[in-house]
Protein backbone atom coordinates (compact mmCIF):
# COMPACT_ATOMS: atom_id res chain seq x y z
CA UNK A 1 0.00 0.00 0.00
CA UNK A 2 1.50 3.38 -0.98
CA UNK A 3 2.20 5.82 1.82
CA UNK A 4 -0.14 8.76 2.34
CA UNK A 5 1.49 12.11 1.64
CA UNK A 6 0.76 15.68 2.69
CA UNK A 7 0.26 16.98 -0.86
CA UNK A 8 -2.44 14.35 -1.47
CA UNK A 9 -4.66 16.01 1.15
CA UNK A 10 -7.35 18.57 0.37
CA UNK A 11 -6.41 22.21 1.13
CA UNK A 12 -8.63 22.12 4.26
CA UNK A 13 -6.87 19.01 5.55
CA UNK A 14 -3.45 20.48 4.73
CA UNK A 15 -4.40 23.51 6.80
CA UNK A 16 -5.39 21.23 9.69
CA UNK A 17 -2.03 19.43 9.56
CA UNK A 18 -0.11 22.72 9.46
CA UNK A 19 -2.09 24.03 12.45
CA UNK A 20 -1.34 20.84 14.40
CA UNK A 21 2.36 21.22 13.60
CA UNK A 22 2.36 24.89 14.61
CA UNK A 23 0.49 24.24 17.87
CA UNK A 24 2.92 21.50 18.82
CA UNK A 25 1.23 21.04 22.23
CA UNK A 26 -2.37 21.98 22.96
CA UNK A 27 -5.91 21.42 21.69
CA UNK A 28 -8.24 22.37 18.87
CA UNK A 29 -11.89 22.67 19.86
CA UNK A 30 -15.22 23.18 18.11
CA UNK A 31 -14.11 22.46 14.55
CA UNK A 32 -17.05 21.80 12.21
CA UNK A 33 -16.58 19.02 9.65
CA UNK A 34 -18.39 19.28 6.30
CA UNK A 35 -17.95 16.80 3.48
CA UNK A 36 -15.17 15.18 5.56
CA UNK A 37 -13.11 18.40 5.67
CA UNK A 38 -12.44 20.51 8.78
CA UNK A 39 -13.85 24.04 8.57
CA UNK A 40 -12.18 26.72 10.67
CA UNK A 41 -14.62 29.49 11.57
CA UNK A 42 -15.36 31.96 14.39
CA UNK A 43 -16.46 29.13 16.69
CA UNK A 44 -13.12 27.29 16.37
CA UNK A 45 -10.89 27.48 19.44
CA UNK A 46 -7.14 26.95 19.75
CA UNK A 47 -5.59 26.21 23.14
CA UNK A 48 -1.82 26.25 23.47
CA UNK A 49 -0.03 24.25 26.15
CA UNK A 50 3.26 26.04 26.85
CA UNK A 51 5.84 24.65 29.24
CA UNK A 52 7.74 27.48 30.82
CA UNK A 53 10.72 25.41 31.95
CA UNK A 54 11.89 24.39 28.46
CA UNK A 55 11.59 25.24 24.78
CA UNK A 56 9.37 23.17 22.51
CA UNK A 57 11.08 21.57 19.54
CA UNK A 58 9.04 22.20 16.37
CA UNK A 59 7.99 19.35 14.09
CA UNK A 60 10.70 18.65 11.50
CA UNK A 61 8.05 18.50 8.74
CA UNK A 62 6.85 22.04 9.45
CA UNK A 63 9.07 23.56 6.75
CA UNK A 64 8.77 20.74 4.21
CA UNK A 65 6.52 21.10 1.15
CA UNK A 66 5.64 17.39 1.19
CA UNK A 67 6.18 14.48 3.56
CA UNK A 68 4.77 11.09 4.47
CA UNK A 69 1.89 11.29 6.93
CA UNK A 70 2.36 9.71 10.35
CA UNK A 71 0.12 6.85 11.43
CA UNK A 72 -1.80 9.25 13.69
CA UNK A 73 -2.53 11.62 10.80
CA UNK A 74 -3.59 8.76 8.53
CA UNK A 75 -6.00 7.54 11.20
CA UNK A 76 -7.37 11.06 11.74
CA UNK A 77 -8.00 11.42 7.99
CA UNK A 78 -9.79 8.05 7.95
CA UNK A 79 -12.02 9.16 10.81
CA UNK A 80 -12.81 12.42 8.99
CA UNK A 81 -13.77 10.36 5.92
CA UNK A 82 -16.21 8.39 8.10
CA UNK A 83 -17.54 11.42 9.98
CA UNK A 84 -18.50 13.32 6.79
CA UNK A 85 -20.58 15.91 8.71
CA UNK A 86 -20.24 16.69 12.40
CA UNK A 87 -17.94 18.48 14.77
CA UNK A 88 -14.56 17.88 16.32
CA UNK A 89 -15.24 18.75 19.95
CA UNK A 90 -11.63 18.35 21.04
CA UNK A 91 -8.45 17.30 19.24
CA UNK A 92 -5.49 16.89 21.57
CA UNK A 93 -2.12 17.70 20.04
CA UNK A 94 1.22 16.48 21.40
CA UNK A 95 4.53 16.99 19.58
CA UNK A 96 2.61 18.38 16.61
CA UNK A 97 0.59 15.19 16.12
CA UNK A 98 -3.06 14.39 16.83
CA UNK A 99 -3.20 12.13 19.90
CA UNK A 100 -6.81 12.09 21.07
CA UNK A 101 -10.06 12.98 19.33
CA UNK A 102 -13.53 13.66 20.70
CA UNK A 103 -16.10 14.22 17.98
CA UNK A 104 -19.81 14.82 17.62
CA UNK A 105 -21.94 13.04 15.04
CA UNK A 106 -25.63 12.66 14.37
CA UNK A 107 -27.16 9.46 15.71
CA UNK A 108 -28.44 8.79 12.21
CA UNK A 109 -24.83 8.71 10.94
CA UNK A 110 -22.93 6.59 13.46
CA UNK A 111 -19.17 6.28 13.12
CA UNK A 112 -17.79 2.77 13.03
CA UNK A 113 -15.46 1.73 15.80
CA UNK A 114 -13.22 -0.25 13.44
CA UNK A 115 -10.53 2.43 13.62
CA UNK A 116 -10.21 2.07 17.39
Amino acid sequence: MPEARFLQLSPARQRLVRILQAINFGELQSIPVRDSDPIFDDSSVLLLDVKLDKDDVPRPELNLADFALSAELVRLMSLLDELKHGKIQCLEVRAGLPRRLVFESQVLEPISTSCR
